[in-house]
């Protein structure tokens, strides 16, 4: 079995008198692609937006890559090697796709405010690798035709890829994607399940919230369910879509 990359352990976020997170406890080892699913309200973008230092838990650990993990901020998140994407998509809309990617890649560079304005050779040389790197996942995720078009000026899929690429620009470990194949047409969903398992093959593992439940059982190793803020299963999708508890909660009859 793989070593664990990420394990939560009885996380709590509470929003006055609503308990959003109850004890949530979960483990991701490295190489999977782990579901997240439950009904709306269930407390699985909160479970995001806590392991990306977007909110601060009210209880419980997390332990990333063997060391505690206290993510205070997005930006040290990202820095750990988590990096996330969002159900609404969150790109700079009048920046190039080149430029959107360039923003994702500087939480892996070095120079200062000193560099940037004097402009020597490490600062340019930098630069210059970033350019690259940005190409690369222009390609990677096979929207290099499009580099120069404003990200607003995108199709809806495209700017679902550019933001996944953004996002591996930052060289994770566990990439977060939250509902990426939402309003996504057929063609589409399957396009991006190739690009998931080719970011898996990569060594890239994948935590994945989505309500397409014929993407998540087929595409997942393994599924976490969320109700009501609690875990009420956890297993390969073969156990976990026949769990009646699941049923009942979200799927409301089982999956073919």
């Amino acid at each position: 079995m793989s070593a664990l990359l990420l394990e939560a352990r009885n996380i709590a976020k509470h929003f006055g008198g609503v308990k959003a997170l109850r004890d949530v406890s979960l483990t991701i080892r490295e190489g999977e692609i782990y579901g997240l699913i439950g009904p709306n309200g269930a407390g699985k973008t909160t479970f995001f937006n806590v392991l990306t230092g977007l909110y601060t838990p009210d209880g419980g650990d997390l332990v990333f890559a063997g060391q505690k993990l206290v993510a205070s901020a997005p930006h040290k998140a990202a820095q750990r090697g988590i990096a996330r994407t969002f159900q609404n998509i969150r790109l700079f809309g009048n920046m190039t796709a080149m430029e959107n990617i360039m923003v994702g890649r500087h939480v892996r560079t070095s120079a200062g405010v000193i560099g940037a304005v004097l402009h020597d050779r490490r600062t340019c040389a930098e630069e210059a690798a970033i350019r690259r790197r940005a190409e690369e996942l222009l390609h990677y995720v096979d929207i290099a035709d499009r580099a120069d078009d404003l990200a607003r000026n995108l199709s809806y899929g495209d700017q679902r890829r550019l933001e996944i690429a953004r996002a591996l620009a930052t060289d994770p470990k566990l990439l977060a994607l939250d509902e990426p194949a939402a309003g996504m047409n057929g063609t589409e969903t399957a396009e991006l399940r190739v690009l998931i398992e080719g970011i898996r093959a990569d060594g890239i593992t994948v935590l994945l919230i989505e309500h397409d439940v014929k993407l998540v059982m087929g595409l997942c190793d393994r599924v976490a369910v969320l109700d009501y803020g609690a875990k009420i299963c956890e297993d390969v999708p073969a156990v976990v879509q026949h769990d009646p508890r699941v049923i009942e909660a979200y799927l409301g009859g089982a999956v073919a």
